[in-house]
């Protein structure tokens, strides 16, 4: 067995690398290192990297766990499957096909009141309830919800009506009167729903009884800060009760 001990190897016309014609054989505990890059062909495989290298590969297969502490960006991918949660913090976008969502739940949260209005944030969910039970609204205000394209948004509330039934039942406090939208990134302008038969939208005057309103936002596209391009439809479904 030889050894050649040498500083640098480069080809014979002193210009490039050299081809290692059978292969190399790299001992156990030995490393490769420096700031250049490892290229692997098509037909090569790499094993054993770690540090910080930017590395390129065509096609990559692991058979174990993949940890990755940054981002991880990818296109054209053909499935996902998940045995835990996904979190899609900028929601998702479903341009064609089936969507089919199984075991799917509403999250209910409570209406934020206070001085008379009844805020309802689409950030934290479309579906709220409201105890009108020293409460009664004066102002509904829904916030913070999606307007990228020409679309409908909806925002629930179930009102549960005070001992006296006495909230928000006459024509002069309907729940749908007084209304303002601030949508995400726009600023925030004042409006009336829209209802049918052109009256307003009152709750049940019997006590206790649960009155189900449905806030659906029509915004046309055309500009997110004019409160011309939105369109407020208030429907309810209500006087239930045990």
């Amino acid at each position: 067995m030889s050894e050649i001990r040498v500083d640098k190897v480069i080809d014979e016309a002193g210009t490039g690398a050299v081809e290692l014609t059978q292969g190399a054989t790299l001992p156990s505990g030995k490393t490769i290192s420096g700031s250049g890059t490892i290229a692997v062909n098509s037909s090569g495989t790499a094993a054993g990297l770690s540090g910080t290298p930017d590395i390129s590969v065509g096609t990559l297969s692991a058979s174990g766990n993949v940890t990755i502490g940054g981002t991880l960006t990818y296109n054209d991918v053909t499935n996902i499957d998940s045995v835990g949660l996904i979190t899609a913090r900028n929601g998702i976008h479903v341009t064609s096909g089936i969507t089919s969502i199984k075991g799917a739940a509403e999250k209910v949260n409570a209406g934020s009141y206070a001085g008379g209005i009844l805020t309802l944030d689409a950030a934290t969910g479309t579906v709220f309830t409201h105890d009108l039970q020293g409460q009664t609204v004066g102002l509904v205000s829904i916030t913070n919800f999606p307007v990228v394209t020409n679309s409908f948004h909806t925002v629930t509330v179930i009102y549960n009506q005070n001992s006296a039934g006495t909230g928000n039942t006459t024509a002069a406090t309907g729940v749908s009167t007084n209304i303002t939208l601030n949508p995400a990134g726009a600023s925030g302008f004042s409006t009336t729903g829209l209802c049918g038969t052109g009256t307003t939208v009152t709750l049940s005057t019997t006590a206790e009884d649960f009155d189900i309103v449905t806030y659906g936002i029509h915004y046309n596209g055309s500009g997110s800060g004019a409160v011309g391009n939105y369109k407020v439809f208030v429907t309810k479904s209500g006087d239930f009760r045990y």
